[in-house]
């Protein structure tokens, strides 16, 4: 059973959910599939290659090791990419942080127009339609969507750093 875990999540486009197993094993109980779920993790996590199994956006995802992520950015930079703006990066986080949120609002925080920059996270599927604001003209309301948190690897919002840990990484990095 766990081969076959690890063969999907390994396939698997979008993260995979515990649940999610039960359709391919409808004989075990879904104790018996969190029990082979977790020795999965543990065995394939304890092993030193390159890749490991995590919790991504409620379900689970083989990513790459975080050891390993100098060499791969390095890597990467040699392949031709649709990489974001900092204008875009700016108005995601403001986003993240602050969602739900409107362009007014994004507006207020970055100082900046940031109509072109949200047009492309909407593209990307990074950022989605909340609804709309109650109040006088019902402005748009945005948020991030599951595809940011699977392709910022968190599992949820909560896992966002905190101001005082991006201020510490800033330094670090000086």
């Amino acid at each position: 059973m766990q081969a076959v875990m690890e063969a999907i999540i390994y396939v698997a486009e979008e993260p995979v959910k515990a649940e999610q197993f039960q359709e391919v094993f409808p004989e075990e109980s879904p104790e018996a599939i969190r029990r082979a779920l977790a020795e999965l993790l543990e065995s394939f996590n304890a092993r030193p290659g390159g890749m490991w199994i995590r919790e991504v956006a409620g379900g689970y995802r083989m990513t790459t090791r975080p050891e390993h992520h100098e060499q791969i950015r390095a890597y990467l930079k040699t392949r031709p990419g649709a990489k974001l703006s900092m204008a875009a990066l700016e108005t995601l986080a403001v986003i993240a942080y602050k969602q739900p949120v409107t362009l007014a609002e994004i507006l207020a925080i970055r100082g900046k127009k940031s109509s072109s920059s949200l047009q492309t996270l909407l593209e990307r599927k990074l950022v989605c339609i909340l609804g709309r604001k109650e109040v006088v003209g019902r402005p748009i309301l945005y948020g991030t969507s599951r595809e940011f948190l699977i392709h910022f690897g968190l599992n949820s919002l909560a896992d966002l750093p905190t101001l005082e840990e991006f201020a510490q990484m800033a330094g670090d990095q000086l």
